[in-house]
């Protein structure tokens, strides 16, 4: 039978217990709104001092209390790595799609101020000089219609090249992103299996850990193994990042492309700093390769607009080089390239300058038999409704780039979706329950209160035991 002295240590344990559970129920409702705080829950265990039986223990005492086992974080792991992958893909979706949004921005379509709408206002321009070829201004205007149209495309160009010059400059901030994230992966890592090892519980230190763990799937599209010992192993592909309390570092290629036109020679090249092999970027960073990479968005793009613009000046200089100016001249181009290179939307530009020079007439009006009329502008102004010809390319052009962005933006809806439903998935198990943890609180606090009473009854016991018993006859 076991000793009345034996209940104060029941009531003692419970005490203990129930002041651990307030403690930890305070805990959760403190880190209510941190981010990436998982919320705990305390393990109890009943307990009996003949955990050993014998042959001949006749103890048949059950009073011995309880004991809180361990502090239990509430995360399921299928749940976070399926969040990693998750959100490496919205990542990835939601940074293409703004790439998207800025290219569409490049080109303002449709709009007055566009260049379908200034290629129109050129060919207006050719028909108004064809029902006035000997007239100096309608050709006036229209060689200012043409170079607004070439300074367009120019000015394109010039977007394009800024949007892949800003998205290279912000690659290396990622890549100091990446590492750094790493790098606190691989401390809390140690952190964690030394405070493992020690007994103490090392939840805040994982949810710490798990923040950084999203930030990098987001970043760069890394997955994880959570090891036996606590630590986490982080990967990039197939490729490990962070084994243990060591990490990997990349880095972009000296000499990668940080312009547009460096494509016909360089890539850009993110790579391990070890092996100096390549990195297989996902998230942000994979969109970000997407728009840089040799025949990538950018790149592509940038390409169609070339073709436009040399589509415009072979169809235009085609006729123009055989038709005849007031002044009798013939063979000249319209449009030019402004340097020695190949031309291209980068340096188109109006060859004819001189309204004299624009050429109009089929034949010489100062020939012999003099000829002066407007059936090479008319022939120029019709090219507005080729097939061939340079608008048929740019609406070809933006049609491809509009589907490109509608899919991109849809599979980015799509994919968000995903992404929250995972999510609330994960926060409905993990995440902190405020009228969940009040109730907590209150049963903690009545199991203290009992534990309590239950104490000071012993008290009165022992004291009757001891102070009163024997007094009968004094």
């Amino acid at each position: 039978m076991g000793s009345t002295f034996g209940g104060l240590n029941t009531a003692l344990t419970s005490l203990y217990a129930q002041r651990r559970g307030l403690d930890v129920t305070g805990q959760n409702i403190a880190n209510a709104n941190s981010e990436g705080y998982t919320r705990q829950r305390v393990i109890l265990h009943a307990q009996n001092h003949s955990m050993v039986p014998g042959v001949y223990v006749t103890q048949d005492d059950l009073a011995g209390g309880v004991k809180v086992s361990s502090v239990e974080r509430m995360r399921n792991a299928a749940l976070d790595q399926r969040s990693y992958t998750e959100h490496a893909n919205s990542a990835y979706h939601n940074q293409r799609t703004s790439a998207y949004n800025l290219i569409e921005d490049v080109f303002g379509e449709p709009s007055d101020t566009a260049l379908q709408a200034r290629l129109q206002d050129m060919w207006d321009g050719w028909n108004a000089v064809s029902a006035n070829p000997d007239k100096a201004a309608p050709k006036s205007a229209m060689i200012e219609q043409a170079t607004t149209v070439a300074s367009t495309l120019n000015d394109a160009y010039a977007s394009l090249n800024s949007q892949f010059a800003s998205t290279r400059s912000g690659l290396d901030t990622y890549v100091n992103e990446v590492n750094k994230s790493a790098a606190s992966i691989a401390a809390l890592n140690k952190q964690i299996v030394n405070a493992t090892n020690a007994g103490l519980s090392p939840n805040e230190l994982k949810d710490q850990r798990g923040t950084e763990m999203t930030r990098l799937a987001e970043l760069i599209g890394a997955t994880a193994t959570e090891m036996p010992n606590g630590s986490l192993n982080v990967y990039v592909g197939s490729s490990p990042m962070v084994s243990g309390f060591h990490q990997r570092l990349i880095e972009i290629e000296a000499g990668s492309a940080t312009r547009l036109e460096d494509l016909k020679t360089v890539q850009v090249a993110p790579r391990w700093t070890d092996t100096k092999t390549a990195v297989g970027t996902g998230g942000q960073m994979g969109a970000e390769m997407e728009l840089l990479a040799s025949g990538g968005i950018v790149q592509s793009m940038s390409d169609r607009l070339d073709k436009v613009a040399t589509k415009l000046a072979d169809t235009v200089n085609t006729l123009h080089r055989a038709g005849y100016s007031i002044d009798g001249t013939t063979g000249l181009d319209f449009f030019v390239a402004g340097n020695a290179d190949p031309l291209s939307a980068a340096n188109i530009k109006v060859g004819v300058t001189d309204p004299d020079k624009v050429a109009v007439s089929s034949g010489d009006p100062t020939g012999t038999v003099k000829i002066l009329n407007g059936i090479v502008a008319d022939d120029l102004s019709e090219l507005s409704t080729s097939r061939v010809g340079a608008d048929a390319e740019y609406q070809s052009l933006i049609g491809d780039l509009g589907v490109a962005a509608q899919s991109s933006a849809q599979r980015r809806d799509i994919q968000n979706a995903v992404t929250e439903q995972v999510d609330a998935a994960r926060d409905a198990e993990s995440g902190v329950n405020l009228d969940e943890e009040m109730t907590n609180m209150l049963m903690y606090q009545r199991g203290y209160e009992a534990a309590a009473r239950v104490l000071t009854t012993i008290d009165s016991m022992l004291d009757q035991l001891i102070n009163r018993t024997g007094l009968v006859g004094r």
